[in-house]
């Protein structure tokens, strides 16, 4: 990998770690779909002023479909279920579940794509299972909500089938394009959602403060990182970043939220980062 790509990797774990921050503050005072609509809209705006200053064009009678499939499925759906985790368990937790997604995508890409499950993707699963049992088991001292752990996973889950389609169906799709065609659809997908729920809490100068940082930096920035590394290494390489994820989701939590995780959830943690190392591997 050139050293501007892997740079690229580590920027975008950092902002993403730092979303997970940002939604644990916005999502219990907003809840879960007003949080996560107005961290898309927010992102697609930035991302549509940018892209008119640049007189860029998405292309959007081309590739409006994927740009609406991969928004529905990369966006509007694991950041609603990610914010409602985010309103139940830590931040850094939140992160650590996040990192399963080139877990899933291992699997996936075994069932759908046919390709061959090594010793190694076999071995990144297991670690993969059974970090997770430790997350959730009942002796970690913290009786996290399933609910909300189920939700994590199947947030990280969308991001591994969108990798698939990525690979078979969209390979030739713009990534800057995708970056403002996803915002721009799932912010449109759940808005309706959002406008006929009611903030549980007054909107406070952070809450607003966390919504732009999250939406211009964790959104728009972070996706044209995200989609220029499609472009240049490949989808499912794309995904070496979330096992980096984790490590600023817990610091994170832990500088600017006193969050704490026990032995057995850093335990499980550190299985599903080894996981998803080890599904990475050629």
């Amino acid at each position: 990998m050139r050293r501007a790509d892997a740079t690229r990797l580590i920027l975008l774990a950092a902002l993403w770690g730092a979303a997970f921050l940002f939604m644990r503050i916005i999502a219990p005072a907003l809840g879960p779909l007003i949080a996560a609509d107005a961290r898309i809209l927010v992102a697609a705006a930035a991302l549509a002023l940018y892209f008119r200053a640049v007189r860029y064009d998405p292309q959007w009678q081309r590739w409006w479909r994927e740009y609406a499939i991969v928004g529905a499925m990369n966006t509007a759906l694991p950041f609603a279920l990610f914010s409602y985790a985010a309103v139940h368990i830590p931040a850094g937790l939140s992160a650590v579940l996040n990192a399963a997604s080139p877990i899933w995508g291992a699997l996936l890409s075994a069932l759908l794509l046919r390709e061959r499950l090594t010793r190694s993707r076999v071995l990144g699963l297991a670690a993969g299972i059974v970090g997770v049992a430790l997350i959730t088991h009942p002796a970690a001292g913290v009786a996290y909500p399933p609910l909300a752990v189920a939700a994590a996973l199947v947030g990280a889950l969308c991001y591994a089938i969108v990798g698939v389609y990525l690979k078979r169906r969209a390979q030739g799709a713009p990534g800057r394009g995708m970056a403002l065609g996803t915002q721009l659809t799932a912010g449109l997908m759940l808005a309706p959602f959002a406008l006929a729920s009611t903030p549980p809490e007054p909107v406070t100068p952070l809450v607003a403060a966390c919504v732009l940082a999250m939406g211009i930096f964790s959104g728009a920035v972070a996706y044209v990182l995200y989609f220029r590394l499609i472009s240049d290494i490949g989808p499912i390489r794309a995904l070496t970043f979330t096992y980096l994820i984790p490590v600023f989701g817990v610091l994170f939590g832990a500088l600017f939220l006193g969050e704490t995780l026990g032995a057995w959830t850093l335990g499980g943690g550190v299985l599903v980062v080894l996981g998803t190392v080890l599904v990475l591997r050629k």
